[in-house]
C-alpha cells in the first residue's frame, strides 16, 4: 500500500487494517459504527471480503484507510493469505458474551503472525452494552501478548472511534517504521517511485 496522488494532485498514504475474529463477534458493525454515513463499502465477492474506505488527515496529511472485513469467510476457521498481504494493522475482535469467540482468539492470533509478524494488534471485547460487568475483568490474552484492549460496544458507540483512530495511528506509525523486511523493502522501493510514475514523467516530458 503506498502514496496515491488524488484528482487534486495531492498526495494520500493508503493504509491497510484488518479485522479478525469469529464469525458474528460484530467486526462489520464496529466498521460502520465508526463511519456511520461516510463509509463507502464495496463487496468483493471473489475474495469473500467487504473493503470500507475512509479519508482523515494526520498531521495535515491527507490518509486514505481500506478497512478489510471478512464478510463470513471466517466461518472455514482460517483466512486466504492474500487477506493478510500488505496489512499495517489488525482489530482482533470477540464477544464479550461468549466464551468460545474468546478461546478461538489464539487461532485467529497464530494465523495473523504467520503471515504478518510485526504488525501492531488491538483486542477488541465488543458487546458490553448486553453485559457492563465485563469491563471489570482482565483478559489474559491480551496481556500475555502485550496488546491493548479496548471494550467496546457497536450498538451504542461506546470506545468504538477510539479502537479505529488508535489503529490508525498505529497502522501509520508501523508503515513508517516497518520492522518486516519485505515491508521495509516496498518501504524503500516507494522513494524511488513506480515504473508507471517514470512512464507517466516521461509521457509528459514528450507531451510538453
Amino acid at each position: 500500500m503506498s502514496s496515491i496522488i488524488d484528482d487534486k494532485g495531492n498526495d494520500v498514504e493508503k493504509l491497510k487494517i484488518i479485522c479478525l475474529g469469529d464469525s458474528a463477534v460484530g467486526k462489520s458493525k464496529l466498521v460502520e459504527r465508526f463511519l456511520m454515513d461516510g463509509y463507502k463499502p464495496q463487496q468483493q465477492s471473489t475474495y469473500a471480503l467487504t473493503l470500507f474506505n475512509y479519508e482523515t488527515k494526520i498531521n495535515g496529511k491527507k490518509i486514505s484507510v481500506d478497512f478489510w472485513d471478512t464478510a463470513g469467510q471466517e466461518r472455514f476457521s482460517s483466512m486466504h493469505p492474500s487477506y493478510y498481504h500488505q496489512a499495517q494493522a489488525c482489530i482482533l475482535v470477540f464477544d464479550a458474551t461468549r466464551k468460545v469467540t474468546y478461546k478461538n482468539l489464539s487461532n485467529w492470533y497464530k494465523e495473523l503472525r504467520q503471515y504478518r509478524p510485526d504488525i501492531p494488534c488491538l483486542l477488541v471485547a465488543n458487546k458490553i452494552d448486553v453485559d457492563l460487568s465485563v469491563t471489570k475483568r482482565n483478559f489474559a490474552f491480551g496481556t500475555k501478548y502485550n496488546l491493548p484492549q479496548y471494550f467496546v460496544s457497536a450498538a451504542n458507540g461506546t470506545n468504538v472511534v477510539k479502537v479505529f483512530r488508535d489503529a490508525i495511528k498505529a497502522a501509520m506509525s508501523y508503515k513508517q517504521n516497518p520492522t518486516d523486511f519485505v515491508d521495509q523493502v516496498l518501504a524503500e522501493l516507494e522513494h524511488f517511485g513506480s515504473p508507471e510514475d517514470d512512464l507517466i514523467n516521461l509521457t509528459s516530458k514528450n507531451d510538453g
